[in-house]
């Protein structure tokens, strides 16, 4: 399996706040599925930096975004993600803002989104590491058998 991990923030591209969400799901994914290649990319919040970086890792089994979910003007990760699949997978979406919620109320606000281009999955994920620690985890079991599903392999 492939995995990009995206980071969207304007300040981790400058240098000036050091990522720590991407690490953290690479952490995870590695550790549910230590053959996997992790690919790790950092962006500004600029809707032609992501749509390259999406655009860049086409191929990989999941893109996985981290940032740009919430409500301020520069959260632009979703509608990037959507104008970029070729169509939606609801159901992510859906139970991450469902298990968030258990944690936070604030879950309440994420815009992520989920869906699919030509065989790679694009997942968005809120900014925190709390957040994405859940979130990975929520998403690890279904990653093999989606892949497979998405190739034609079958259950």
């Amino acid at each position: 399996m492939t995995v990009t991990v995206l980071t969207a923030s304007d300040r981790a591209s400058r240098g000036e706040y050091e990522d720590l969400s991407g690490p953290e799901i690479e952490s995870i994914i590695l550790e549910a599925y230590p053959e996997c290649r992790v690919n790790r990319v950092i962006v500004p919040d600029d809707p032609d930096a992501i749509r390259r970086a999406l655009e860049e890792n086409l191929g990989d089994d999941y893109i996985l975004t981290t940032g740009g979910t919430g409500i301020s003007p520069r959260d632009v990760t979703p509608e990037v993600s959507r104008e970029f699949c070729d169509y939606e997978l609801p159901g992510i979406a859906e139970i991450l803002r469902s298990e968030s919620y258990r944690e936070t109320p604030q879950a309440m606000l994420s815009r992520g989104y989920a869906g699919i281009k030509n065989q790679t999955i694009v997942v968005n994920f809120p900014g925190s590491v709390k957040a994405v620690r859940l979130c990975t985890r929520v998403l690890i079991p279904i990653m093999n058998h989606s892949g497979r599903m998405l190739r034609g392999e079958g259950h």
